[in-house]
């Protein structure tokens, strides 16, 4: 009788005290007294999951409490130090996830730089071709006449593109067929001069104007020296 008593007595003390215990990490605890490092875990975990880093880092808090709970059973299981290992490990993980921050801002573009404007072309060159002047009622060619076209003759092979225009002029003195005629004549002598130097006649345009077009005075000397003449300019 004694004997059945004492087994009742025991088995009400224990049921007693399991029923005081509680758990930690979802798992039911086997004794009333737990180790210190179970409330510290709980608290690492509990300020990590309250403070500003939780957004950051959720999965470290989640890893953390997994850690704690498998720390827990371990211990149960009576693998002491493998268990308390597990749960310096959480609180560890907590501690980090307290402290995660933001992620970076992504960097601004940079700024886009504009190509540099580009250069403007060279000016044109300007080609300058030297006139030719006559004696009086003459269309041959003077010893300066031939300089001066020997001249115009290295511009136009240093310039294969170029087309000329001749245009003959005179004085006014004597009629306006007889001028014409004489101007033509002149445009014709620097025209054969030139081709004879190698220009192409497809490069050379004429024209005779006889009086028509004077640079100067007639009424003088010097006036009519300067009308007396070939025009040589670059048409294209």
């Amino acid at each position: 009788m004694k004997i059945r008593l004492m087994c009742c007595f025991c088995t009400i003390s224990l049921l007693l005290l399991l029923g005081c215990a509680g758990s930690h990490f979802g798992v039911q605890d086997k004794s009333v007294t737990v180790p210190d490092q179970f409330i510290e875990t709980e608290a690492a975990i509990a300020s990590a999951e309250k403070s500003a880093g939780a957004k950051y880092c959720p999965d470290k808090i989640a890893k953390a409490k997994d850690l704690a709970k498998k720390g827990v059973e371990t211990y149960w299981a009576c693998r002491t130090a493998e268990g308390m290992a597990m749960l310096a490990d959480a609180r560890k993980l907590a501690k980090e996830a307290e402290g995660c921050q933001p992620p970076p801002s992504p960097a601004a573009p940079a700024p886009r730089v504009a190509p540099p404007a580009p250069q403007p072309p060279p000016p044109p060159k300007v080609i300058s071709l030297n006139w030719v002047y006559f004696d009086t009622d003459k269309a041959d060619l003077k010893p300066q006449a031939i300089a001066t076209l020997d001249e115009n003759v290295r511009v136009l092979k240093e310039n294969p593109n170029l087309t000329i225009e001749l245009a003959g002029h005179t004085d006014a003195t004597g009629s306006d067929s007889y001028n014409t005629m004489l101007s033509q004549k002149r445009v014709q002598k620097v025209q054969q001069y030139l081709t004879s130097k190698g220009i192409p006649a497809s490069r050379l345009r004429t024209v005779a104007f006889g009086k028509a077009k004077p640079v100067a005075e007639n009424k003088t000397k010097e006036g009519r020296a300067k009308n007396r003449r070939v025009e040589i300019r670059v048409i294209q």
